[in-house]
């Protein structure tokens, strides 16, 4: 049995379509850094936390919080992207004491795609 002429046409035209898509087009927003750095040990509390991704973020659909050991929020509920910057998604910090704190980020690239995670830093105790 012959294909049709017509059929080869379409997945030829398939085929160059996904090799000429910009990458862009199927890529997620991840963490490129943060501050404090992921898993960081620091005896200086920060007064906030940013992280940056290697793609742009929708603002309205990107979050960021930071809990600490009991689970009560320690930033100042402005956790969110950046004013002029949308690849840092950022939140202002209440004075923290020593322990251990955990960041949680949720973010909606311009693509479409949700991606979340998180990860913890350690403010020690002064010496």
């Amino acid at each position: 049995m012959r294909a049709h002429p017509r059929s080869s046409t379409i997945g030829a035209w398939l085929a160059a379509l996904v090799v000429f898509l910009p990458a862009t087009a199927f890529a997620h927003a991840f963490p490129e850094r943060a501050e404090p750095r992921v898993g960081a040990v620091i005896r200086t509390a920060p007064t906030r936390v940013a992280i940056w991704f290697d793609g742009d973020l929708e603002p309205r659909f990107s979050t960021l919080t930071v809990t600490d050991g009991t689970g009560r929020r320690v930033d100042n509920g402005d956790g969110g992207v950046a004013p002029g910057s949308r690849r840092l998604l950022q939140t202002e910090l209440q004075p923290l004491a020593p322990g251990t704190y955990k960041v949680t980020w949720r973010v909606l690239a311009v693509d479409g795609h949700r991606t979340e995670g998180d990860f913890t830093f350690t403010v020690r105790p002064p010496q």
